[in-house]
């Protein structure tokens, strides 16, 4: 049957996916509009086509046993050197975001895998580019605000073109996804970008 490439997300809701994809294509990052805007729980991780069936009943699983939870992003963060990457900070949910990605990667389940970095929540706007677009994307989104209430994780896959594409959402504890936050901090940038 071969094999596919699977991530696990949180995804950015609306409007704020949309506008931050477009501001990493405006800095010059080529996979932006491949990569719908995220916060990373599973890496891009190629397993048999076959164990499909099985992975997404282990994210319902994951999924089933977690709460919905508030998302906040604030400020701007850089993995530079170790890795060419300017990203959004997660300033609140991490934790919850830290608790899901364990549980996705767990040794009792189908996506068991070792990560390269110490896993640490964030939302990546700048990937691989010049060192100028990245010192752009750290300032310019310096003050980037934006809040909702994160109630489900998804499976993606990407294809060969590298557009990766959405396979399933799973609601947690059976929260409705995408709900914004409501008196949640956020700054009229992040409408306007």
């Amino acid at each position: 049957m071969g094999t596919v490439t699977l991530g696990v997300s949180i995804a950015v809701p609306e409007p704020y996916g949309s506008l931050l994809q477009e501001r990493r294509a405006g800095f010059g990052d080529p996979a932006a509009h491949g990569i719908p805007t995220h916060v990373t729980l599973l890496p891009p991780t190629e397993v048999d086509s076959s164990m499909l069936p099985a992975v997404e009943a282990h994210l319902a699983a994951v999924a089933a046993a977690g709460r919905p939870f508030p998302m906040r992003l604030s400020g701007t963060g850089t993995f530079r050197p170790l890795s060419p990457v300017v990203f959004v900070q997660v300033v609140e949910g991490g934790a919850a975001c830290t608790w899901l990605q364990k549980r996705v990667r767990d040794a009792s389940g189908p996506l068991v895998r070792e990560l390269q970095f110490p896993y640490h929540p964030h939302v990546t706007v700048a990937h691989g580019i010049s060192e100028e677009a990245m010192d752009r994307a750290y300032e310019e989104l310096s003050e980037y605000r934006a809040g909702w209430t994160c109630a489900s994780l998804a499976l993606y896959e990407q294809g060969a073109d590298a557009v990766w594409r959405k396979l399933s959402t799973f609601s947690f504890g059976g929260g409705i996804s995408g709900v914004p936050t409501q008196g949640a901090p956020v700054d009229e940038h992040a409408t306007s970008l």
